[in-house]
């Protein structure tokens, strides 16, 4: 849990991703579109990947990833990114978090 705490707290926007998983590399194109520059912690590329996605599902994510975490904060998975979306809620709380200044 320490392990992924200071995973996301290091900037405004951390996905935790597999490279294999096409929902993980959906949202991150959605958030680089909108001109955000996320830290991606691929899970399936570093030592005790399968441990953090096990953390992640015990925290109620299912499935596990992507798992977005926007000012430190867990925002939850693809359904949770793309509700906040047509919400218009995702681009003001990216701002929020300092992931976008305009």
């Amino acid at each position: 849990m320490e392990r992924v705490a200071r995973m996301v707290s290091e900037r405004p926007v951390v996905i935790l991703s597999k490279s294999t998983c096409c929902m993980c590399h959906t949202i991150k194109s959605l958030l680089v579109d909108f001109g955000v520059n996320p830290t991606v912690h691929e899970l399936d590329e570093i030592p005790r990947g399968r441990e953090i996605e096990q953390v992640l599902l015990s925290r109620g994510l299912n499935p596990a990833l992507p798992a977005v975490f926007i000012g430190g904060e867990l925002v939850g998975g693809a359904n949770e990114v793309m509700s906040l979306h047509l919400r218009r809620s995702l681009i003001p709380m990216l701002k929020s978090a300092g992931a976008l200044w305009v």
